[in-house]
């Protein structure tokens, strides 16, 4: 566990680093899988921060709302480099709203999409064990194991690792893409059921877990995504979409590099026509 760590007077935190290092690894991934799936990357790039950075500022004035009167007395916390002063399912939702609204505005097509961002989410999620290893979060409970590790003044199961080991071998085969031949979508699909599968497995081992009734909140979650995906999964592969090049590039919107230089070739537009 190495919560904070010192560079000069900088104190960082470095569960809050490992984050935001998985996330430029995922944005990074997803706009090089924007080739692959013949996807603009500037619109990957744009859907991408438009979604975090909405997320950001959704969850921290989700958590100000909750804390309104401190914040109106000190209203510069708003801008505070603190991650614990973020409520991330009302982030989350709102993140989501923002990236659907700009994906419905460009009119990308879903299945294409989900592909893309794929190996970033499994980067992402590599990252996030991390940050829990880092943090001590997420710790497991009390054991005798022979690879216990001592936490929080018991020896327990190392939970952040199996999360994180499960991540890398998730990562690994969607890397692989074993079922990218039938169409669009599946490796997003795999990768959704293959990570519900992996937190009910490394659920059962969790000491902080929300328990309703008799049952760990996220081995239930765990179930119907798994359920869901696999049944999604099923569907899509009977109905194969797939992977079309978009037709338009607006001028508002160009991919990183391009400009309105006369140097830069024929379109894409152009060839299609010459060769008809």
């Amino acid at each position: 566990m190495l919560p904070y760590l010192r560079l000069g007077p900088l104190l960082l935190q470095t569960p809050g680093l490992a984050i935001l290092v998985g996330l430029w690894l995922g944005m990074t991934a997803a706009e090089k899988e924007a080739k692959r799936t013949h996807l603009n990357p500037a619109h990957i790039y744009n859907f991408l921060l438009v979604g975090l950075l909405s997320g950001i500022v959704g969850a921290r004035l989700a958590y100000a709302s909750q804390y309104l009167s401190i914040y109106l007395e000190n209203p510069l916390s708003l801008f505070a480099l603190n991650l614990n002063t973020l409520a991330p399912f009302e982030g989350f939702l709102i993140g989501l709203a923002a990236a659907g609204l700009y994906l419905a505005r460009r009119k990308l097509p879903l299945r294409p999409v989900l592909d893309t961002l794929t190996p970033g989410l499994a980067i992402f999620f590599v990252a996030l064990g991390v940050s829990h290893i880092l943090s001590g979060q997420a710790y497991g409970m009390e054991t005798q194991v022979p690879w216990s590790i001592f936490l929080w003044g018991e020896y327990r199961h190392p939970t952040q690792f199996y999360e994180t080991l499960a991540a890398l071998l998730i990562l690994v085969v969607i890397w692989l893409r074993p079922l990218r031949s039938p169409g669009a979508g599946l490796n997003f699909l795999l990768f959704v059921s293959l990570t519900a599968l992996a937190r009910i497995f490394t659920e059962a081992f969790r000491a902080d877990s929300s328990i309703i009734g008799d049952f760990r909140s996220a081995q239930v979650a765990g179930l119907v995504i798994l359920a869901l995906s696999l049944l999604l999964l099923h569907r899509w592969m009977k109905s194969p979409t797939p992977y079309v090049p978009e037709s338009v590039v607006t001028e508002e919107d160009p991919p990183p590099g391009e400009t309105d230089s006369p140097d830069r070739g024929p379109s894409l537009q152009d060839s299609v026509e010459r060769n008809l």
